[in-house]
């Protein structure tokens, strides 16, 4: 499928054919539910998610490498990925797949590079801040490692509304997907010395680091810190509720694949509450056979949509400018994100 993917969004240099290979696998191997999604994608638009995908994972493994190297490694390995990253940008030459997929595809949909500046800053964050003392401070770092991936798959998938009417619903959907991640991980974060819940959150419930610590270490439950993870599921479920109005605003051909990956990253919130809220002591995971369940309509509604809709071929697959286009705009520039 690969071969086809990279034929149809008119990728054809090998050097490039390869680096958006090695993303694909990076997706399909760590990216579950995001990459099953995407298979909803029309074939010429893939290339381009498994390419971002591929760049924020490259990044969220070197500030994640906890176990083995220093942060003063980690920072050092960050510096050399952003130097690679914007020379690829003024056109150098790149050994990192992930870097040269990224900017390839940067390029040829006109996504803005200031979303990937914003990206590499809230990685660069976590080589130092261990906790946010509020939701405030919490959605100052979700802005670029969160919203701004949001952002940046708004030119793939393509919209029927001007694109900065669809941008503050993408931007929202990729904040619900990493507070669902920072709740289903909250005991691996602690491992890596980490806790991304707000404290006034969990403060709320009478929750602090230590509580969450003592509870990991033990196994043992407390019902403060199953009513914060309460809370901190409900205003997850907000965020979902604002960013679930953006979907209609999506290309018709690309909205069931976002549909699809709303409904199965809200499902871990759905086994989170099912298994009691255990997120301190163990990872939940939605079965192989419940995501099958989910992406079966989607999939149905994908073929649905690309037969009955005949619009006119963009010169990229988000309907991006001529690249002859883009050097005159303003709106061409930089950056973009994550996980």
């Amino acid at each position: 499928m690969t071969a086809r993917e990279l034929a149809a969004a008119r990728i054809h240099d090998p050097a490039l054919r390869a680096a958006y290979a090695e993303c694909r696998r990076l997706n399909a191997r760590h990216g579950r539910t995001y990459f099953l999604a995407t298979r909803l994608l029309p074939l010429e638009r893939r290339s381009a998610v498994h390419a971002l995908y591929g760049f924020a994972r490259r990044a969220d493994d070197i500030v994640d490498e906890t176990a083995s190297t220093s942060p003063a490694e980690r920072a050092a390995a960050l510096d050399a990925l952003e130097a690679e990253w914007r020379g690829a940008l003024r056109g150098g030459p790149t050994t990192d797949p992930a870097v040269a997929a990224a900017a390839h595809t940067r390029e040829r949909l006109g996504i803005p590079a200031r979303h990937f500046d914003d990206f590499l800053a809230s990685m660069r964050s976590d080589l130092f801040v261990r906790e946010y003392a509020t939701y405030a401070d919490l959605r100052a770092y979700m802005h670029g490692s969160a919203a701004v991936i949001g952002l940046q798959m708004v030119p793939v998938l393509g919209t029927v509304v001007p694109r900065e009417e669809a941008e503050p619903y993408a931007a929202a959907l990729g904040v619900a997907f990493q507070l669902t991640n920072f709740l289903r991980d909250v005991g691996e974060d602690l491992d890596r010395g980490r806790v991304y819940l707000p404290a006034d959150l969990l403060a709320a419930s009478g929750v602090d680091r230590e509580l969450l610590l003592w509870s990991r270490r033990t196994g043992c439950h407390d019902r403060r810190v199953t009513a914060a993870l309460r809370d901190a599921a409900a205003l997850t479920q907000d965020v979902y509720r604002r960013a679930e109005h953006g979907l209609a605003l999506l290309d018709p051909v690309s909205a069931p694949c976002v549909r699809t990956a709303f409904v199965l990253y809200r499902e871990i919130l759905t086994v989170i509450e099912r298994e009691g809220y255990a997120v301190v002591h163990r990872r939940a995971v939605v079965g192989a056979r419940r995501r099958a369940s989910i992406a079966l309509p989607g999939l149905v509604r994908a073929l649905a949509a690309r037969a009955g809709l005949r619009t006119e071929r963009p010169p990229s697959p988000a309907g991006a400018r001529r690249p002859e286009q883009r050097r005159t705009s303003p709106s061409a520039g930089r950056r973009g994100t994550s996980t």
